[in-house]
């Protein structure tokens, strides 16, 4: 009769990790590596090491280090612009943007590594800015149009080109909600935020010229 040891028995119930949790925890292992240390200061050697797997596996799933780079870059932004957009098409009020604004950047303030990561980055490698561009703002770009159009037909926002609209809400949201104050300063505080928050809607709402000229 054989018998098994604890750490056999152990490893013998684990649950098999697919292809899709290898993929993630690269992914996840690069996010941080890229942060802290850069892209061309980490090695493919770091990443294997990092997400615990054998450095052979990254290349079964990614062509190089480069495309690990952009999945995560285009991966990241996409979850936060879906998730704002849809936020937004779910809110009560089409006048509530402050709310949403602050809430949004709340929750990316959680994403600090992967603002490092694009902002850095996007500035030495073409090819990650024009994935960013093709593969999430123009797609974003979009879904904005259609909700701000809606908007426009109700009577709530003036008859404008709701492309351009949308163009200049998703360029206000990018630049400022994105600012060292409010999300890269880790000791940025509850009011920094809602201070920006409301200046960014006040600003896209009404504008900066005073009613009076």
């Amino acid at each position: 009769m054989q018998v098994f040891s604890q750490q056999a028995w152990r490893e013998m119930r684990k649950t098999p990790q697919t292809e899709e949790d290898t993929r993630t925890k690269i992914l996840q292992a690069a996010l941080k590596l890229f942060a802290r240390q850069g892209y061309d200061g980490t090695s493919t050697k770091d990443l294997a090491k990092s997400a615990k797997v054998a450095e052979g596996t990254l290349f079964r799933h990614f062509a190089s280090k480069k495309a690990i780079l952009v999945e995560v870059a285009t991966a990241g932004w996409v979850d936060i612009l879906t998730d704002l957009l849809t936020e937004l098409s779910e809110m009560g009020s089409y006048k509530a943007v402050s709310q949403v604004m602050r809430r949004r950047m709340i929750n990316m303030r959680k994403n600090g590594d992967l603002m490092r990561v694009c902002f850095i980055e996007a500035q030495y490698h073409p090819e990650l800015k024009e994935t960013i561009q093709a593969e999430v703002i123009n797609k974003m770009t979009d879904v904005a149009e259609a909700f701000f159009e809606t908007a426009m037909s109700k009577g709530i926002y003036r008859q404008m080109n709701p492309k351009i609209v949308a163009k200049v809400f998703l360029g206000i949201f990018a630049i400022a909600g994105f600012s060292e104050e409010t999300i890269i300063d880790p000791d940025a505080s509850p009011q920094a935020m809602q201070e920006m928050a409301e200046g960014i809607s006040d600003i896209f709402l009404r504008g900066v010229l005073n009613d009076e000229q």
